[in-house]
Order: structure tokens, then sequence, then C-alpha cells
């Protein structure tokens, strides 16, 4: 499962707008709910920071 390193988060809501199951909200860091996250790496692969990783 994708993890964010709130370190290296700039929220730019790249990962939110790919995300097929709408499970990534943006405030001060880009955040996952693991209930809705079905794992796709779509995220992970967007993230122009590199701060998701999984």
């Amino acid at each position: 499962m994708p993890s964010v390193n709130a370190k290296d988060c700039v929220a730019c809501g790249a990962c939110a707008e790919v995300c097929p199951q709408d499970a990534i909200t943006i405030d001060d860091v880009a955040s996952i709910d693991m209930d809705l996250c079905v794992d796709c790496g779509a995220c992970v692969d967007e993230c122009p920071a590199g701060a998701i990783t999984g």
C-alpha cells in the first residue's frame, strides 16, 4: 500500500487527480484513505516530488 512522506510532499494534488478511487485528499500534504485505496500505484507513478512510495 502506498504511503506519503509528509516531509517531501508539496501538496500539488497530482496524486489525487489520478486516483481512480478518490482515496486521496490534499490539505497541507496528501492523505490516503486506506479503506478506499486499491493499491493500483497510480499515485506513486504520478507524484513529481517522489513523496509517495509503495
